[in-house]
């Protein structure tokens, strides 16, 4: 016992790294564990030990082997089924979700949508959070934190939305504070008792980094993703795995780069920006549709895509108008950034798909980095991926240190 609890102090700062490699599923056994840690496998085991006594992973008792492999088989290493989880919120133009998401990316449970954004950020957040206490008196699991998702740019580090324009809220609201605010008053605790940490962070970036972990962006080491979701377009770069946020959470505001200088005018006082030439509105706008109340900007948009692209020219000339637009602004962000990988989501993932083609000739032609061999550009693939990235906002703490996070030693 007292050889295991050395091992264990010997392998404590490792606990962080250990956990990030099987939330990431870069560690499926414990014989990986041991390789990508640099430790002995006594170590190796007393870590998993340690993080799957702490009900955060679970190790097969078991291990097994491959068919045909050689040497000793080795402990499969999991999420443990039953472990916490983190409260995930997210606003947007057409409406609001909670949901409940545990280590590994893995959404637990998810509270219906609601359609109606009130102009008082604090009237949103507090139903937002209430939607999540429900989930978590609903499972009985515990909560580790909490992350938001809103349409902005979140400065920090005073956590205010610097432009949530398409939400109607005043410029500047203290999202973080209301948020952390409105989960106190929940009753939302941690294990300690005291009430769980939240986070606050612009949708796109917090997609950006759900997807590096946990879907198309894994392994890059400089990823750019771009997306379009309910309204605007926003852009996030993940460098070695930390989202890159600037000196005050303000980079890659790229829904302002302008792509028709001869095009609309654009909130923001320019004109023809990609945030107004290549969102779900400019499509319809381009197809010649009014968009109707019944469902978000971008049901309509991504339904009119899939139904009608094969069939109504409109539509194709619509999708390849936003195509131009799309990969000129991807041009000089290559040319900027020289990213390793592009990832697109919102409605940009589904123009992607309809004409990949067009889409990569018009970034390698006008980006000299594209024309020398080509950045692969690829889909988001994770359903909701910004829930998944505030989530992960509020799981961030517990992967740097989870003894100190939980409360523990």
């Amino acid at each position: 016992m007292t050889q295991t609890r050395t091992r264990l102090e010997r392998g404590r700062s490792a606990l962080g790294p250990a956990l990030a490699l099987v939330h990431t599923g870069r560690a499926p056994t414990r014989a990986v564990l041991t390789a990508e840690l640099g430790v002995t496998r006594a170590t190796a085991g007393a870590v998993a030990a340690e993080l799957e006594a702490l009900g955060l992973i679970q190790v097969d008792s078991r291990p097994l082997g491959a068919a045909g492999a050689q040497g000793r088989p080795s402990h499969r290493l999991s999420i443990a089924p039953r472990g916490p989880v983190a409260l995930a919120a997210q606003v947007h133009a057409d409406g609001f979700r909670a949901a409940l998401v545990g280590l590994g990316g893995r959404t637990v449970a998810t509270a219906p949508g609601c359609m109606t954004v009130p102009a008082d950020p604090a009237h949103v957040i507090d139903a937002v959070v209430e939607a999540g206490a429900r989930l978590l008196r609903e499972t009985g699991r515990r909560c580790v934190g909490a992350g938001l998702a809103v349409p902005s740019a979140v400065a920090e580090p005073e956590g205010t939305a610097l432009n949530p324009l398409h939400v109607a809220w005043p410029a500047g609201a203290p999202v973080r504070e209301l948020f952390n605010r409105s989960l106190a008053a929940a009753g939302i605790r941690g294990d300690d008792g005291e009430p769980v940490p939240g986070f606050a962070g612009n949708d796109v970036n917090l997609a950006a980094l759900a997807e590096h972990r946990h879907g198309a962006g894994g392994g890059a080491q400089h990823l750019l993703c771009v997306a379009t979701g309910h309204r605007g377009v926003g852009g996030a770069l993940v460098l070695d795995g930390r989202l890159h946020t600037g000196s005050a959470g303000l980079a890659l505001e790229v829904g302002h780069l302008t792509v028709n200088p001869e095009g609309p005018p654009c909130h923001c006082g320019s004109r023809g920006c990609l945030d107004i030439e290549a969102d779900p509105l400019a499509f319809l706008t381009a197809a010649g549709r009014d968009p109707g109340p019944e469902v978000s900007l971008l049901q309509q948009a991504r339904d009119l895509l899939r139904e009608e692209y094969a069939t109504e020219p409109s539509v194709r000339a619509a999708t390849s108008q936003l195509i131009d637009r799309l990969g000129l602004g991807l041009a000089g962000l290559v040319n900027i950034l020289n990213p390793d990988r592009i990832i697109l989501g919102g409605l940009h993932r589904e123009l992607l798909e309809a004409d990949p083609e067009r889409l990569r000739a018009v970034v390698a032609e006008r980006s000299l980095w594209g024309r020398s061999g080509g950045v692969p550009i690829l889909p988001c693939t994770l359903d909701h991926n910004s829930l998944v990235g505030a989530a992960e906002l509020a799981w961030q703490p517990v992967l740097d240190d989870p003894l100190a996070a939980l409360g523990v030693g």
